[in-house]
This record gives C-alpha cells, sequence and structure tokens, in this order.
C-alpha cells in the first residue's frame, strides 16, 4: 500500500462497479469445479483472475478498467493474492438483485490483507462483506502462447454451437480429437470410446457455424475430455443469446487457446443495455489454455 497525508497509507485498490451480475457471469465461466482456488493480480490496467489445473488446464478472466465506474490504483508492481473463486462468486451474488441495478465497491487489502466489498446504493443501509485472502503460490504454469508456424491456425465457433457439440462429444467416454485442415477449410472433433462420434464444421458450407478460418497446414491433436468441457460449461446464458463467436486457436506443440466475449453491462430496470458497439469497453475477455495429451502423435507440428 502506498503512504498517504497523516501517515496513513491508500489502498492498493479501490474500484466501483455498476453490473454484479456481469462480474458473477464472467467468473462463473472458469468454475469448473465447486471447490476452486483463484489469484487475484492487480495492475493499474485492471483485474486479472486466474484458476488453473496444474499443468493440465488454466483459466483468466480480464476484467479492464473501463468496465468499472471509478478505478483508483495507488500500489507499486502488481499486487497478487489468492483467494476462493467459489466464495467470491457467492458474495458478489448478495449484491445482485434481478432487474436491479447495484453498486458496488470493491476495496484491497483491509487492516488484514481482506478483500472488502460493499454496497454504495442507499445513505440509509449498506451490505458489507470482507473475503479472507492468502498469499499464493507460485503459478506453476506460466508461459507464453506461441502461434505455430508462420500463419496463425485459428478458427471461431458460434460460441452456443462450440457448448452443445463438446456437451455432445461426452458419451463416447473418451479424449477428443481436434483435426483442422486448409483443404477443404474444415474443423472435425472426434471423440471415441463406448461409441465414436464425429462432428464437422466445414467453412464454406456454412459460415454461420463456423464464422472464421485460418489455417496453412493439416493439425491434429487430442485433448482430455473433462478439461474441453470446462472450457463451456458454465458460460453464462448471455454469451448465447448474443450470439457470440468463441475463438480458437492451436500454438506451437498443441496448445489450445479458447476465447469467448462476455458482455458486462448495467441493469436498468428489467432491460439491460445491450449494444457493444456503443459501450466496446463494457466486455470481460475470457481465456483457456489447454494442453494435449501427451501421448498423441500429432500431425503436422514441426
Amino acid at each position: 500500500m502506498s503512504a498517504v497525508a497523516g501517515g496513513a497509507e491508500a489502498p492498493d485498490l479501490v474500484c466501483q462497479l455498476d453490473s454484479v451480475q456481469g462480474m458473477v457471469d464472467a467468473l462463473s465461466s472458469v468454475r469448473w469445479k465447486r471447490h476452486q482456488d483463484a489469484v487475484i493480480e492487480l495492475s493499474e490496467h485492471g483485474i486479472v483472475l486466474i484458476v488453473e489445473e496444474t499443468g493440465c488446464l488454466q483459466a483468466k478472466v480480464y476484467l479492464k478498467r473501463e468496465l468499472f465506474l471509478l478505478y483508483e490504483y495507488a500500489a507499486e508492481g502488481r499486487p497478487r493474492f489468492g483467494l476462493s473463486l467459489g466464495l467470491f462468486v457467492d458474495c458478489l451474488n448478495t449484491f445482485s438483485a434481478p432487474g436491479h441495478s447495484t453498486v458496488i465497491e470493491i476495496r484491497y487489502p483491509g487492516p488484514d490483507m481482506q478483500l472488502l466489498l460493499k454496497s454504495m446504493d442507499s445513505p440509509d443501509a449498506c451490505t458489507y462483506a470482507e473475503i479472507r485472502t492468502r498469499i499464493p503460490d507460485t503459478i506453476s504454469w506460466d508461459y507464453h502462447f506461441e502461434p505455430t508456424g508462420n500463419v496463425p491456425v485459428t478458427f471461431t465457433v458460434r460460441s452456443a454451437v462450440l457448448k452443445e457439440a463438446i456437451e455432445d462429444l461426452e458419451w463416447p467416454g473418451s479424449s477428443v480429437q481436434i483435426r483442422i485442415q486448409p483443404d477443404p477449410p474444415s474443423v472435425t472433433f472426434k471423440a471415441e470410446g463406448h461409441g465414436d462420434l464425429q462432428i464437422d464444421f466445414e467453412y464454406y458450407s456454412n459460415n454461420d457455424l463456423l464464422v472464421a478460418f485460418q489455417c496453412d497446414r493439416i493439425l491434429s491433436y487430442r485433448y482430455k475430455y473433462k478439461f474441453l468441457k470446462a472450457t463451456t460449461s458454465n458460460l453464462p446464458s448471455s454469451v448465447m443469446k448474443d450470439n457470440r463467436g468463441s475463438k480458437l486457436t492451436i500454438g506451437m506443440g498443441g496448445m489450445l487457446k479458447i476465447q469467448h466475449l462476455v458482455t458486462v453491462l448495467r441493469t436498468v430496470g428489467q432491460h439491460a443495455f445491450n449494444d457493444s458497439v456503443q459501450q466496446p469497453g463494457r466486455i470481460a475477455y475470457i481465456e483457456f489454455f489447454l494442453r494435449p495429451e501427451e501421448d498423441e502423435t500429432p500431425i503436422g507440428d514441426e
């Protein structure tokens, strides 16, 4: 914390948010198990929340400072602290009321290094919460995503379609092979186990489903199903209603990056402002990074 006049110390961060439900939706997107710890990193640019299954799956939620009504950052460097993701989401939910826009203040750190949350709507009443934080373990899986080859291998699928396809792939009971090829431009998801199921996305046949495609060679990798499912299992209904696309990129060594966009807009009455063109800063960025299975011999990744 930074020193201020009178010898007191200013908190590292004081921010105010007017869309609690949007923040709940964004954070819930990366909650793939009941008891899950998270690391929060603060900076002058915004807040990043990180969760991971060590060495297999990592997810990040980016909450840019433009999402907040107020964002006062006084720390040096980038403070990090750990907390329970479930507890954080549950606390935020206590401030959220359907059809009502609630403004909350988030402050860190409190006197005992807590994360403090407080409602700001009424001068006569206040909802207040404290969340105990901890010193985080070193993030063991900290890397830079590297594209494969000179042309990035990437495609974009409607989020609702991607979620439905991954759910359909569960019954064979095995890992899922993702194969992408440039001619004809297509992506195949294939699972084998008690049976087999193959889902094809052909770029030129139906670009309402596969909305973007870039690839210059054949690539094929297998991914553990339970981790692939975690990348879409908790996407909020708002993402489906917005008919957004989820972008998938295969990087060096078969690393799979999946990116979602979650609208974080203020709700007034029973209606939400949903014009993201007029409010381009009101988007939370969600990224998942998934390692391929090591026993698979890759195709085309040299």
